[in-house]
């Protein structure tokens, strides 16, 4: 349902099509590092709400307090998180080796990390991956790739985005990478996710935009339900194109959009590549009596193990999806509410033949031997389903995306330590 603006382009190069972004990773068996330099940015970021978060994260709230940024650190494999003062100590130490390679001062430097929570870092591993990395940052295409790789997990593809817009005849660049595939229900941050753009903006607006495009791309992704005690996502600006997007604290509208999209096809590329996942599923809600509701509705239908597990198995259970809306917490009346399913969505094109309804205005169509029940699980068996949600309130809106839940996922997790 998130169309991309006609005035966004799409370029190559990641996190380094963006002017004077330099980047580099490397990645050794599961451990890995990444290194990102802008040098001079504005910068501002949010991270996890959990309770319980990670060395890197307490170092990375501390250094950006005052807006500015230079670099990037993270490392893959060990989320230095539940690791007490020894944790605290051996982010201090990675920030410090990279500070002198790079010859960034300390405080310019956020760390971030993703792996195993609850173990000690194996410094004797990092450390020399720190000093290979800060040997090859490069401004090309294959040095944001290889930063995307360095700090994947269980991910199975490297993440990376980049776009371009036009604003007053000059062409502004964003461009990120991103890791994560599973703990995935982000509040307030996404997994690990680095954005940079040649675009002037202050401190305070570049957290009001991080904000306003985080809230409709990364929290409204869901694999398994589980928030991240790592979470984070950091933007950076350099101001190397010359152009304020942020005059007098209000942000440019064409600005805002683009950073939205680059973020939603980031957060789309996470759940493709959800743990064990098969299926791809983006849920669409209208006609709540505010977003907010919509936002309730759809996260809460992407978040159900019960559909969830309905998707692998190609069944259109419209049950399990009136279900999930009904203990979202948002306003709804079930005599008349609209589900249809389908691998196109109906409030895009209401003649679609790609979509069909189970439920329409509180009527239920597919029952069994209904050619509605018999399309419905023609389009189950592609691996993009959309389901569209009409409350018939208001026109409150939202999309949320997810993931099927299948047997590779608990075999994953299972073994993930092993």
């Amino acid at each position: 349902m998130f169309k991309k603006p006609d005035y966004v382009n799409l370029i190559d190069g990641g996190i380094c099509a963006v002017n004077d972004v330099k980047a580099a990773g490397t990645k050794k068996g599961k451990y890995g590092v990444s290194i990102i330099v802008s040098p001079n940015s504005n910068a501002s970021a949010v991270f996890t709400t959990n309770k319980v978060v990670a060395a890197p994260i307490i170092h990375t709230k501390e250094v950006i307090k005052d807006g500015k940024l230079s670099a990037v650190i993270v490392n893959s494999g060990n989320a230095n998180c539940f690791t007490g003062e020894q944790g605290i100590k051996d982010c201090d130490e990675i920030v410090s080796k990279a500070s002198k390679l790079l010859n960034i001062p300390s405080s310019e430097i956020a760390s971030s990390s993703t792996g195993v929570i609850g173990r000690k870092m194996p410094m004797d591993i990092i450390e020399p991956l720190i000093e290979e990395v800060s040997e090859n940052l490069d401004h090309s295409s294959e040095a944001s790739f290889e930063a995307a790789k360095g700090i994947m997990t269980t991910d199975t593809v490297p993440k990376e985005f980049a776009v371009e817009v036009d604003i007053e005849g000059k062409p502004v660049k964003i461009g990120g990478i991103c890791k994560g595939t599973g703990m995935i229900a982000p509040n307030m941050g996404t997994m690990l996710c680095f954005l940079v753009t040649d675009a002037i903006i202050a401190p305070e607006s570049i957290k009001l935009a991080l904000k306003n495009a985080v809230d409709l791309s990364f929290n409204m992704i869901v694999v398994d339900g589980d928030e991240s005690t790592n979470d984070t996502a950091i933007l950076m600006a350099n101001g190397q194109s010359g152009v304020n997007v942020a005059d007098g604290g209000k942000i440019n509208e064409k600005f805002q959009n683009a950073l939205n999209y680059l973020c939603v096809n980031l957060a789309q590329k996470m759940v493709r590549d959800g743990e064990g996942a098969s299926k791809f599923l983006e849920v669409n809600v209208h006609g709540a009596t505010s977003p907010e509701d919509a936002k309730l509705a759809a996260k809460s239908v992407a978040s159900s193990m019960l559909f969830k597990a309905a998707v692998f198995g190609e069944d259109p259970n419209w049950g399990r999806i009136v279900s999930a809306v009904g203990y979202s917490g948002c306003d709804m009346n079930p005599d008349i509410i609209s589900i249809a399913i389908g691998n196109e969505s109906l409030f895009n094109n209401p003649d679609s033949s790609k979509s069909t309804y189970l439920v329409k205005n509180g009527e239920i169509l597919a029952f069994d031997g209904t050619k509605y029940l018999d399309m419905a699980e023609k389009f189950m068996a592609n691996e993009d389903i959309i389901v569209d949600i009409n409350l018939n309130l208001s026109d409150g809106e939202a999309t949320a995306w997810g993931c099927d839940l299948t047997y590779d996922y608990v075999k994953i997790n299972g073994e993930y330590t092993t």
